[in-house]
């Protein structure tokens, strides 16, 4: 664009033999994966971009409704730098929002739906959030975070046609995107306003927040330029190649969809919404639709294999799945693959912009025994493409472990898909990044060829069906019961999603409570999937000094 003019290197001093080669317009953009929106609007206009339900959208008109929406937040007063919220499912509001908010200079901050209104309010404290676009299956959640709040944001709502509720204001985002809608409540648009790319590739473009190791949500600070890279190594490392269609199992707000809203637009690709997650709805998509990719939780995987007879449909062509979370146990990815789907298996965090691992696949192994395939392959790998470094180190001397499948340490990254730092938490950046490493607190092993397995997670976090859950905030939960003296909470592993979480709780002297007592109440102060399935009571094993060795609580958890 004529007035596109980026922040280009500094000239260096040329050494030996070189001469100096100035950057300039010409020769250097700031990577910002905005431009894989523009160039699908160039390369593929009439293609399907969106599909929802019987509602259809191309990338022209994805990329037209989203300078629409750019230039309305501009005209709203959001500046370059602002945090715009949204709390919704995987519906097409949410797949545009993560270009028109940094078309404008903003940052999307994408909520988990299934969070309750206090975490929802404590994050839209902490972002600053100017703006806040609200699904109506939201609203009631959303009306009591904002409750008393001294800043709220502005709201827009969004009414979809397959969410009950009410809109929490009558702004909507339909009249949002419609460059002829004028109303008191949308400001109209300034016709000489222009969305342009980022002149710094190292400025903002998404607050995802994460539940860390304290329960209270940390916000996880993403980038242009490691957005850009991390969705073309999603691209180059899945081999998803040209027009794929994409299934959205996995929720958007989870770290911005593990950055597939803005890799499929590199090879023209097709979203498939999905707003309910169930193995009807996914193979009634992949039918009608032609549904070639996939991401998920292993919950996924189960709702495959174990859904009701009438509900499967055979595949005409075999479903590329990406997993994540805890590893599969193999007979579940050998029970997938029976019925024409393919895995993949990857790890990553908040922090590093979802997957930043890949068990990749070597034809050698093709060969071998069935069991030993699904072990290979149950690992979570090698580095991304785009990742730098990876790598098992002694947390304290930060020297690698042996290669031998049996030395632990600590998983480390390096490099530009790992995020900008924690926002407005300079103590946890310090602690993140000590020695020049992000430290995932995650404790793994190498093999001898060179491929990374998770062992266990320092962190004490829960993964459940693909959430992170917090063992610390259902402690908190727990002890707030009259009757619990003390409470300590291990992740269970579980056929369906992966890991549950189980609390071992000794009671007060005199005191009684039963497993359901504890687990109704805290679904009264928890997010429903946050809370324990499974309450054991007992004395808890401690060390010399009076701490909890929840090492042998994961052990009790795995036995019961």
């Amino acid at each position: 664009m004529s007035n596109y003019h980026p922040t280009v290197p500094t000239s260096h001093q040329p050494g030996d033999g070189e001469v100096e080669l100035p950057a300039s317009v010409a020769n250097y953009t700031p990577l910002t994966p905005l431009s894989y929106l523009k160039r699908a609007n160039d390369v593929y206009p009439q293609r399907t971009a969106v599909i929802h339900g019987d509602r259809q959208l191309s990338w022209r008109q994805v990329y037209q409704r989203c300078q629409v929406a750019a230039g309305r937040l501009h005209a709203m007063g959001v500046e370059k730098g602002d945090v715009v919220s949204v709390i919704a499912p995987n519906i097409p509001a949410l797949f545009e929002l993560h270009y028109s908010v940094p078309m404008c200079g903003a940052i999307l901050n994408a909520i988990n739906t299934r969070l309750e209104p206090a975490t929802v309010r404590d994050i839209i404290e902490h972002s600053g959030a100017r703006v806040l676009l609200v699904d109506k299956e939201s609203t009631t959640v959303v009306c009591e975070a904002l409750l008393g709040l001294a800043n709220p944001p502005k709201l827009i709502a969004i009414d979809d046609d397959e969410a009950d509720g009410e809109l929490i204001v009558s702004a909507e985002y339909e009249s949002f995107v419609d460059p002829e809608f004028s109303s008191t409540e949308l400001p109209a648009i300034d016709a000489q306003w222009r969305w342009a790319m980022p002149a710094d590739e190292w400025q903002s473009i998404s607050l995802n927040y994460t539940s860390g190791t304290t329960g209270k949500p940390k916000g996880v600070v993403y980038h242009h330029r490691g957005a850009a890279l991390a969705a073309m190594s999603n691209l180059t490392g899945w081999n998803m190649g040209a027009y794929p269609v994409y299934l959205w199992t996995l929720p958007m707000f989870h770290c911005n969809g593990w950055c597939y809203p803005w890799a499929l637009a590199i090879n023209g690709g097709t979203s498939v919404c999905l707003r309910a997650i169930n193995a009807k709805s996914i193979y009634e998509k992949i039918d009608r639709h032609g549904v070639t990719h996939f991401c998920g939780a292993p919950i996924i995987l189960n709702f495959l294999i174990n859904a009701d007879e009438e509900h499967i449909r055979p595949l005409k062509h075999t479903v590329e799945i990406m997993t994540a979370a805890a590893p599969p146990p193999p007979k579940v990815l050998s029970s997938i693959e029976s019925l024409g789907f393919h895995i993949t298996h990857t790890y990553g965090l908040t922090e590093t912009y979802g997957p930043a691992v890949m068990c990749v696949w070597q034809s050698e192994w093709d060969d071998l025994a069935e069991d030993e395939r699904a072990r290979l392959k149950s690992r979570q790998g090698v580095r991304y493409q785009m990742l730098d470094e990876l790598d098992v180190l002694d947390p304290d001397t930060l020297e690698p472990v042996a290669r031998d499948g049996k030395t632990i340490g600590e998983v480390m990254f390096r490099g530009n898909i790992v995020m900008r730092g924690y926002f407005q938490n300079p103590e946890a950046n310090s602690e993140a990044f000590r020695g020049g490493w992000f430290h995932s607190g995650d404790l793994a092993i190498i093999d001898p060829d060179g491929y990374l397995r998770i062992l266990d997670r320092s962190k004490d976090i829960i993964i459940s069906g693909g959430e992170n859950i917090s063992s610390i905030e259902i402690e908190d939960a727990l002890y707030a019961h009259p009757a619990v003296l003390e409470a300590a909470v291990a992740a269970r592993p579980d056929d369906k999603w992966g890991e549950t979480p189980c609390a071992f709780v000794a009671l007060k002297k005199g005191r009684s409570a039963t497993e359901q007592e504890l687990i109704s109440w805290c679904r009264e102060k928890l997010a429903h999937f946050k809370c324990p399935k499974t309450i054991v009571f007992r004395d808890l094993p401690k060390t010399s000094t009076g701490k909890i060795q929840k090492f042998i609580l994961r052990e009790w958890a795995n036995n019961l």
